[in-house]
């Protein structure tokens, strides 16, 4: 049965079941499969004509084993998908013949999150229930990872969830979809803090060994296993459809700032999916972008943009990346993550590069182009972008500049209503919200205020939760 290994190589090894609960691993690293399971030849040409729900089944089987029979999983995805306004999921809109942008934004809070939390609200249930436990689910958010995972797991029996955002660093829409969820199980805090502060506070949480144990801690970041594996379908879904379509590879343009998304895609590519290059779009914090041009991996002060999601110096994911490429060496990884936590940045070698580059891209849109971006979009074609999306797009149409013959897909990652200030600035007036959350705006808020200090977060867990 496939097995989940440490990035930092000295956490046990554990079945899918106990890597979902777990999260992050016991030494600090991520878990990540002893081995990537392939899809054939023959696999791939059937997955072109099957429904997402029969691609998604395939993609996951072998990364569950015996912790989740075919018939189950099979039960897992129709409750996961069955509220998506969408009969494709995660449909193809055309803009032009080699051009393409996947909507991501059909769940239930309009953001690509929801394809992966949909799915681990669903898993954890069926772990959780079958082992007669309880977990205290801790997160943090953002923007759109916070809502899709309250909305996951709200009024679960079997789970507490905490989420942590930035304080007054989301959209208003983002909080509201978050603070307005009025459940006994959901607690909102919002830190005094940048992003980075509040993943800096939920690793911390789940690195005090006697904390962890004494609140069962989980997470639901992209940190976690699952919600990587669910994102790894729909790359294959796409790339598929058009091989078929166009006969040749894609290239899959991604707006990220925690490396979690992309790297489903590099997942993706190495069970076999036909992808051509993975092209990374960065805000103007723009630290993969650096990286991807230089080798060097810098961090430098967050600033906030007008795509409040890629507002992030410490790409989580990246970690999974860099196992691969030191040769899947835990000891490696370890000593280049806590130098660049004490001391600061790394640089990897020419030649590592050059194995890179050959994967991936990489471009970056600041504000104004974000902005530009948005009104030529919606001039040319009538469609609206929210400013994550244009960030894709904007780099996608530079990357086609230089490789005039690729197919492209760019990745269309919230609903343009979630983001109504940027979205005016740049056209003039603000996308409706839909029928779903009209009244988002009227909903009385709940949440928290706390500085970024471990101590005090802590005592807000213990003193709400009691397990």
């Amino acid at each position: 049965m496939l097995g989940y290994i440490s990035t930092r190589g000295r956490a046990p090894r554990l079945g899918f079941a106990e890597t979902t609960l777990a999260g992050l691993a016991e030494d600090g690293g991520l878990y990540v499969p002893e081995a990537c399971p392939k899809l054939s030849p023959d696999e791939l040409s059937n997955m072109s004509h099957q429904n997402y729900l029969e691609v998604a089944w395939r993609v996951m089987l072998p990364f569950v084993g015996d912790d989740i029979s075919s018939p189950e999983l099979i039960r897992i995805l129709m409750a996961a998908y069955k509220g998506f306004t969408h009969p494709d999921i995660v449909p193809l809109h055309k803009f032009d013949d080699n051009f393409y942008l996947m909507e991501l934004f059909h769940g239930p809070t309009l953001a690509f999150k929801d394809v992966a939390l949909q799915f681990l609200g669903q898993v954890f249930e069926h772990i959780l229930a079958r082992r007669q436990q309880k977990v205290t689910i801790v997160g943090a958010t953002s923007g759109d990872t916070g809502s899709a995972a309250i909305e996951a797991f709200k009024g679960r029996k079997n789970a507490d969830i905490v989420i942590l955002h930035p304080y007054n660093r989301v959209s208003e829409v983002q909080r509201r979809q978050m603070t307005t969820v009025i459940a006994a199980n959901v607690f909102n805090i919002a830190i005094e803090g940048s992003f980075d502060d509040c993943q800096d506070l939920v690793k911390a949480m789940f690195n005090d060994r006697k904390f962890r144990d004494e609140m069962h801690l989980s997470a639901v970041n992209s940190i976690n296993w699952a919600r990587i594996l669910a994102q790894v379908v729909y790359y294959v879904y796409a790339s598929v459809r058009l091989q078929a379509q166009t006969g040749r590879k894609a290239a899959f343009c991604v707006p990220t700032g925690n490396f979690g998304n992309v790297y489903a895609g590099y997942v993706a590519q190495s069970m076999g999916a036909p992808i051509d290059r993975l092209v990374v779009a960065t805000n103007r914090n723009d630290i993969l972008h650096r990286f991807f041009e230089t080798g060097k991996m810098e961090q430098e002060g967050v600033a906030q943009s007008l795509s409040p999601s890629m507002d992030i110096q410490i790409s989580s994911n990246f970690e999974r990346l860099l196992f691969d490429l030191y040769g899947r060496s835990g000891s490696a990884v370890d000593k280049t993550m806590q130098y660049f936590r004490e001391t600061g940045p790394f640089q990897l070698d020419p030649q590592t590069m050059e194995r890179v580059r050959a994967l991936f891209a990489s471009g970056r849109m600041d504000d104004a182009q974000t902005t530009e971006v948005i009104a030529r979009t919606y001039k040319q074609h009538g469609y609206i972008l929210d400013p994550h999306t244009a960030v894709g797009v904007g780099v996608a149409e530079e990357y086609r500049k230089k490789n005039p013959g690729s197919v492209m897909v760019a990745l269309a990652t919230a609903h343009p209503a979630k983001f109504p200030a940027a979205v005016k600035q740049a056209i003039g007036f603000e996308p409706e919200l839909p029928a779903p959350l009209a009244d988002l705006y009227r909903r009385r808020e709940k949440y928290e205020v706390l500085p970024a200090d471990l101590g005090r977060v802590q005592q807000f867990v213990r003193e709400r939760i009691k397990l």
